[in-house]
């Protein structure tokens, strides 16, 4: 049974099937008879050499067994250990560079500079998946992703078990009366995320409200507004790209006074597993789930015992 504060964290698995379709493009079949859907005709249509040019889609086909297809990744993609990391660029694509590779399948995140059209126009299949925008959407990828590669038992199971274990943990984390409140730094320039953004799903999975609101998802905070806030946890999502630790932060003129600084509630966060949208996304729910499960509730206010009060 599914915790209610996970909401509808849960889909129909064949919908990727339907997805995939719109997704993938440059199939060059041409035909009107729809290819027959058993195993013999999804074997031999499986990608034999598949390029990833970006981080996020690269856990994703290792995650759903499709990593021994995959002949190159892009500079940034660091995990798992063991892809092919090669000179290729997400931010810059390189055509000729893509092809050099021989792929049957490129799978990015962004049409940049047109990728995709070069691409089609050399025949090559390709699937494109944007940034989520919530966990629905991971696992909706997940799926297209096994159904494109010939993983859609291995991405279903995935699935399956990413919504348990997310389940398990939003269920470990105890519900309080008032939501903790919290500030998410993307950089040192106070950059942040509202409650309407992926990671601020997340979070608000876990009881926490961000003290960042508007139509704007990821809005430029003043400092004022930071303390005046005063949010009980802290997290930083920048110590890798900018070198900030708790120890920075309580160093600038007036965080000192945070609640956050003052009982110890800023943490470093794994900036990838933040801004990744794959199914490490487990790992970054279990880490705040932890941080918060181990902030105490508040004190309930007792008047003062006339043993305390001073003498008139």
């Amino acid at each position: 049974m599914h915790h209610p504060r996970a909401r509808s964290l849960l889909l129909a698995p064949l919908a990727a099937l339907a997805l995939v379709a719109t997704a993938c493009s440059g199939s060059g079949t041409g035909g009107d008879e729809p290819a027959p859907a058993d195993q013999t005709s999804a074997a031999a249509e499986e990608p034999q050499a598949i390029v990833s040019l970006a981080p996020t889609t690269t856990e994703m086909l290792y995650a759903v067994g499709a990593g021994d297809s995959v002949v190159a990744v892009d500079e940034r993609s660091d995990f798992p250990s063991d892809a092919p990391v090669t000179d290729l660029s997400g931010y810059t694509p390189n055509l000729e560079a893509i092809l050099g590779y021989a792929p049957d399948l490129v799978v990015l995140t962004d049409d940049t500079g047109d990728i995709v059209a070069g691409l089609e126009r050399s025949g090559v299949e390709v699937l494109q998946l944007p940034a989520a925008q919530t966990l629905d959407d991971t696992y909706t990828q997940l799926e297209q992703v096994g159904a494109a590669t010939g993983h859609i038992g291995e991405a279903a199971e995935l699935v399956s078990r990413m919504q348990s274990e997310i389940d398990e943990i939003v269920a470990s984390v105890p519900e309080r009366e008032t939501p903790l409140t919290y500030f998410h730094e993307l950089d040192d320039t106070y950059y942040t995320v509202t409650d309407d953004t992926y990671v601020g799903e997340i979070y608000s999975l876990l009881g926490l409200t961000s003290i960042a609101t508007g139509d704007n998802p990821y809005p430029q905070l003043s400092e004022e507004l930071i303390l005046e806030a005063d949010p009980d946890l802290v997290f930083l999502a920048d110590g890798q790209c900018c070198g900030i630790t708790p120890e920075v932060v309580a160093e600038r003129p007036g965080w000192d006074g945070l609640t956050a600084v003052r009982e110890d509630r800023v943490h470093v966060v794994d900036e990838d597993l933040a801004s990744r949208w794959g199914p490490r996304i487990v790992d970054f729910m279990r880490e705040v789930a932890a941080i918060v499960t181990a902030v105490p509730d508040a004190a309930p206010e007792t008047a003062e015992s006339p043993a305390n009060q001073p003498a008139s």
